[in-house]
């Protein structure tokens, strides 16, 4: 079996296109689990008789519980072949997956979602690594763009799939669907996917806890991290009272909601690889300003938006997704830059976990800062999003100076590698 080396090539060969194909698949998976919880909140708050305050815990259960996982996986994370790990979590997300399927009440679901996070919310940063260390940095911008075509279509083909099958057989029928999906995927991989572990010759840290150590105190590790936290805090606060608020706010139909996600998941589906390819000429940076500027600017209009008309809830939300598209395919970019290879794995576990963390944080304090009236609408809706804002601008100044410093490191580690090949 050969050997996995990263590409320096500008054309992927046919292995290279199936990982990628594979690993956004999976991750469509993972981000539909979660994702479809948003949608699904207007119906499922009134079939499960609970208040936005609830609602935020069963989203938050995830975010929690999978970061404490990422944290206690991180020093593990560089010691295994990195698809033996992507087996044994998607293992464990199936199962929490199908839990949800068959739960009957709001105890039983929130466990569920706890199982869900301890399993799921570690696959991502074994996607991200896998990735890292088969393509070279000048090629993951365009990687970051096919792969996060997966959150694309989770709004495309999961999304208004979901809602329909949540309408029409009951709120736990689209993670019976996740469920069916996941276990192809999990076959797929066990056949075809090769060992990726050429991270393990280049291990300095014997023991797994000083290997997490070691990676959680590196002072730009650390930065990173905290520029993690503020990018988690938009989503996790605004995205699971989205649907409520179009519905109970804005007045849109609950029929409508399908289009919604269908016609905004195009937009990012077609943006995704484009924001990838041009954001190697502009600089990822400069993408993700311009996708930061673009969000702030849409969230605060959306929030002082009354009732209206369909085309421009969509016209919004389409504008929106393409603005978070930029941001995410640019900061997990820049992300993957971040770490040493030997340190990859844990670094990219331990900024998932602390993604999650944050977002369970913003995903409760969400829920405690949102009411309703009498009537299903919702207050203070446009609190949230104004918090929103400002963690977009501090978080802008602080990738500015992550970005900075990743070229300062990338010239220095190639001069150390010039001298010990001339030592050699």
């Amino acid at each position: 079996m050969k050997k996995l080396q990263k590409t320096t090539k500008e054309k992927f060969t046919k292995y290279e296109v199936f990982m990628i194909a594979i690993l956004a698949i999976t991750q469509f998976t993972i981000i539909l689990d979660f994702m479809v919880m948003s949608p699904m909140g207007a119906i499922m708050m009134p079939a499960l008789k609970i208040d936005p305050s609830k609602f935020g815990n069963v989203v938050s259960a995830y975010a929690f519980s999978a970061g404490i996982s990422a944290i206690l996986t991180a020093g593990f994370a560089d010691k295994f072949d990195r698809k033996k790990l992507l087996l044994f979590f998607y293992t464990g997300f199936i199962i929490g997956t199908f839990l949800c399927g068959i739960a009957t009440d709001y105890d039983f679901l929130l466990i569920a979602r706890i199982v869900t996070g301890i399993f799921g919310g570690v696959i991502g940063s074994i996607g991200m690594a896998i990735l890292a260390d088969i393509f070279a940095p000048h090629l993951r911008s365009k990687v970051m763009g096919f792969v996060q075509m997966a959150f694309a279509s989770s709004q495309i083909l999961g999304i208004p799939i979901g809602l329909k099958m949540a309408k029409d057989l009951g709120w736990n029928s689209p993670f019976l669907m996740i469920v069916g999906l996941s276990i192809i995927i999990f076959v797929i991989i066990i056949i075809y996917m090769k060992p990726v572990k050429e991270h393990l010759k280049i291990q300095s840290d014997k023991n797994a806890f000083v290997h997490m150590y070691h990676t959680l105190t590196k002072p730009f590790y650390l930065q990173a991290f905290l520029s993690t936290i503020l990018l988690a805090t938009g989503g996790y606060m605004l995205m699971p009272f989205g649907s409520a608020f179009s519905v109970n706010n804005l007045k849109l139909s609950v029929d409508d909601l399908p289009s919604l996600y269908l016609f905004t998941g195009i937009s990012a589906l077609i943006a995704g690889p484009l924001i990838g390819k041009f954001s190697e000429k502009v600089g990822k940076y400069r993408m993700f300003v311009m996708g930061s500027f673009l969000s702030m600017i849409t969230i605060i209009i959306y929030a002082n938006l009354g009732p209206s008309i369909f085309s421009i809830i969509l016209l919004l939300n389409c504008i929106l997704m393409i603005s978070i598209t930029a941001r995410i395919v640019t900061s997990s970019t820049i992300m993957t830059s971040v770490p040493l290879m030997s340190d990859r794995g844990a670094f990219m576990s331990t900024n998932s976990a602390i993604q999650m963390l944050a977002g369970g944080i913003a995903a409760k304090v969400g829920g405690m800062i949102v009411s309703e009236n009498a009537d299903h609408s919702l207050v203070n809706y446009d609190t949230l999003c104004y918090v929103v804002s400002c963690t977009i601008i501090i978080t802008a100044i602080m990738m500015y100076f992550i970005d900075k410093k990743i070229k300062v490191v990338n010239v220095e580690r190639a001069t150390a590698k010039k001298v010990e090949k001339v030592n050699s």
